[in-house]
């Protein structure tokens, strides 16, 4: 999963050798579950981000969040108010995704803070 953070030459190298490690998780340990998608969301590649959910990445909450994606983040915790305090891959907040998405993030940042999510 580290060369989701940063590397997307390798990252489409690696999916074009395994397709199935598309949505496959490392356990960092003690619950601690991140897949490739995590990984770019909470750096904020939105590169790499993108193209795995093109080629079928499970969306989340945390990398809408950082995509700017107010549409899903909101109806998500329209539907579960409890989520806005929820912890993500490596236990790193809402909040920490939205600032990570820049300006393109800027309403689901304002969004979030709102609301009072952590």
């Amino acid at each position: 999963m580290t060369k989701a953070h940063s590397d997307l030459v390798r990252v489409k190298e690696l999916f074009e050798q395994e397709p199935r490690l598309l949505n496959a998780s490392w356990d960092w340990g003690g619950g601690d579950f991140e897949s490739a998608l995590e990984a770019a969301g909470h750096v904020g590649n939105r590169d790499i981000a993108q193209f795995l959910l093109d080629n079928g990445a499970r969306m989340n909450m945390f990398c809408a969040a950082m995509l700017g994606r107010l549409d899903i983040v909101k109806a998500t915790l329209d539907a579960y108010p409890e989520l806005k305090t929820s912890g993500g891959p490596h236990g790193l907040k809402l909040l920490h995704h939205a600032r990570k998405g820049g300006e393109q993030a800027q309403p689901v940042l304002e969004y979030l803070e709102s609301i009072g999510a952590s």
